[in-house]
């Protein structure tokens, strides 16, 4: 009896994590910075099979747009070599979930960051 008590309780506890784990994800897409080199940038979504990708600058003007997709994920490489100095955003968009990430270009550096700003 003791037993049976401890792994229900074993159980309960982590059933409940995941699900914890589930409401705190933030319906985040899981995005990855793979490689950037002066104003190339690399960037994965696992787990993700169709998306809309688009480019936005400090005005929210669409400087690019793009429906994406891949059987296991979505690779892309962007050259942000003709972009002047300046904050952009990359806006990520499927059925369920949408997320923007800073794109920072100087003169001889592009950063994407991994965290949504949304």
């Amino acid at each position: 009896m003791k037993k049976n008590l401890k792994l229900s309780l074993v159980c309960a506890v982590l059933l409940s994590g995941l699900s914890t784990y589930a409401i705190d994800g933030n319906n985040a897409f899981n995005l990855h910075v793979l490689r950037a080199n002066g104003k190339l940038i690399t960037f994965a979504l696992n787990q993700t099979q169709k998306a809309s990708i688009s480019i936005y600058d400090k005005n929210n003007n669409l400087i690019y747009s793009e429906n994406a997709s891949g059987k296991d994920g979505i690779l892309r490489t962007f050259s942000l070599e003709e972009f002047p100095t300046g904050t952009y955003f990359l806006e990520i968009e499927d059925n369920f979930k949408k997320a923007r990430h800073e794109i920072t270009v100087t003169n001889d550096a592009t950063v994407l960051s991994t965290k949504s700003i949304n």
